[in-house]
Formats: C-alpha cells, sequence, structure tokens
C-alpha cells in the first residue's frame, strides 16, 4: 500500500492540533523526574570533570585572551544545563520505532501534516526534558567558588541576544531531529543516521572542544556549519565572550540556518513519504 492511499497533503492547516500535540507530550515528558535527577547527577559529574581538564590546559598554555576560565565555566555548565535541548542522540525513540515497524502508518491517516505534528512532538520532548534538568543545575553551580562558578549574563545587552538565541537553539536542534527522522525514512535503521549526527553535531557544536581552541582553519569550517548554534553561539553570547555586532550577526546566521533546516526537513519528509511503502491491509 503506497503512502499517497491516506492522502496525503500539504495544507497550511489549523495550528491547534500542533499545539494540542506539544502540550500533551509537554506535559507527559515531564513526569520522568527519577530519570531527570540520575541525569542530573551525571551532567554534574561530567561538567566537572571538563572543567578540571581546561582548568590544567589554562595553566599550561596561557589563553586567557581567547576565552577567561569564568567564561568557559559559564559555557561549560550552560551546555550541561540544557544538555538534552541541544544533543542530536536525545531523540524520541517511540517515533523512530514508528517508522522501521510500520506503525507510521496510523500517523499517516491523520489528515495533518506529518512533519508538523511531529516537530511539535519533539519540541516538546526536547523543552521537557530540559526543563527538569535545567534550574538544579544552574542553581547549585551558581554557589561554586571562584572561577569555577555559573555566572549571572555578562550584562543585560548578553541577555537580550541569548534569549532569541536560545529560542532559535531550540527550533533548529528540533529541525536537525526531524532531519534524522528523515533520514530514517529512507535507511529503515534506528542506530545509524542518529549515531552519525549525533557524533557529528558533538564535535562542530564545541562541546568536546570549545571551538575558539580549534585551529583557525578548523574554526573556518565549523563556522560555516549550523552546529554551531546549537552550543557554542548561544552559550558564549551568554557569557559575554561573543557581543555586540557579532552578536546581532550572529543571530541573523542562526535565523537562517534554522529556517534552511526546516525547509530542508519538509523536503526530505516529502521524498521519502513518497516512496514509503507499507506492507499488508
Amino acid at each position: 500500500m503506497n503512502a499517497k492511499t491516506f492522502g496525503i497533503r500539504s495544507p497550511i492547516a489549523p495550528s491547534k492540533p500542533y499545539l494540542g500535540m506539544f502540550r500533551m507530550r509537554l506535559i507527559a515528558n515531564m513526569q520522568y523526574r527519577a530519570a531527570a535527577w540520575a541525569g542530573i547527577a551525571t551532567q554534574f559529574f561530567f561538567g566537572g570533570f571538563y572543567l578540571l581538564v581546561y582548568y590544567v590546559f589554562y595553566q599550561s598554555s596561557g589563553t586567557q585572551e581567547v576565552m577567561t576560565f569564568g567564561q568557559l565555566a559559564d559555557f561549560v555548565w550552560m551546555r550541561q544545563a540544557f544538555l538534552a535541548l541541544v544533543m542530536m542522540w536525545s531523540m524520541d525513540n517511540e517515533l523512530l520505532t514508528l517508522i522501521t515497524s510500520g506503525n507510521v502508518a496510523y500517523e499517516l491517516a491523520r489528515p495533518l501534516s506529518l512533519y508538523s505534528f511531529w516537530f511539535a512532538r519533539v519540541l516538546a520532548f526536547r523543552i521537557a526534558r530540559t526543563a527538569l534538568r535545567c534550574l538544579p543545575i544552574l542553581i547549585v553551580t551558581s554557589f561554586l567558588p571562584e572561577p569555577w562558578r555559573f555566572h549571572l549574563p555578562y550584562n543585560f545587552s548578553a541577555l537580550m541576544h541569548f534569549i532569541p538565541s536560545l529560542v532559535l537553539t531550540a527550533l533548529l536542534a528540533t529541525a536537525l531531529s526531524m532531519f534524522i527522522c528523515g533520514l530514517t525514512f529512507a535507511t529503515m535503521n534506528i542506530i545509524g543516521s542518529r549515531i552519525l549526527m549525533g557524533a557529528a553535531a558533538e564535535f562542530l557544536m564545541g562541546a568536546y572542544i570549545p571551538i575558539p581552541f580549534m585551529p583557525l582553519a578548523m574554526q573556518r569550517v565549523v563556522n560555516l556549519l549550523p552546529f554551531r548554534y546549537l552550543a557554542d553561539f548561544p552559550f558564549r553570547v551568554y557569557s559575554g565572550n561573543i557581543a555586540g555586532t557579532e552578536a546581532l550577526y550572529g543571530l541573523g546566521i542562526q535565523a537562517f540556518w534554522t529556517a534552511a533546516t526546516i525547509l530542508l526537513g519538509v523536503v526530505c519528509f516529502k521524498l521519502s513519504l513518497r516512496r514509503l511503502v507499507i506492507q499488508g491491509g
């Protein structure tokens, strides 16, 4: 049975079903508090571990001009607090299973845009998991001694640039997750595209090596890709390491990559669904 049998089309549908899905999944994912506490403990451990490694690096290399250790501490704790929002390996496994099991047929029976419906679901998944972990990490780390602690925004301008950047980060991360779903339609493999995208994104967003510490040639390449706008850009804006016209320019690029990734995901879904064949029935 071809996917066209389900009457798949792309009208501009009312937003109420998508908002309903967003709200329902947000409430459902907020229930997993035990998993959230386990995640918080893990993120505290790795945040402290990364800072210790970076501290040794600072003591031996003298790179204070690129990024002060206080700014780096803010970057690390922000990355840990918003880990569930930005990391590509953090996925709604139910969606990927729907694709490979064939149960996506039930999703296609709805007279709605599958991409928009799932986008709302994935966005809620990422926001809920982040909301449960974010505040405890930021509050506790703000009481650590200098220079290890998490600081308040560098200034009011940094906060005003960070807020829209964080919104765009959530949308961009969701759009990249939807692209993984599109690749799963094409490959029918849950693990491959998820691991490939997750590993590439984690390195290119500066999760392992902050981008200012990379060689200049590598920085030029990374700056052309969307992944740095998941973590490097918004968290460095918060710390004041990126400010002024550079921050405004970066917001424009981030908005461009968000829109482009959503468009690419929509195209990927349309092409995948045209070729989709559901056996039986």
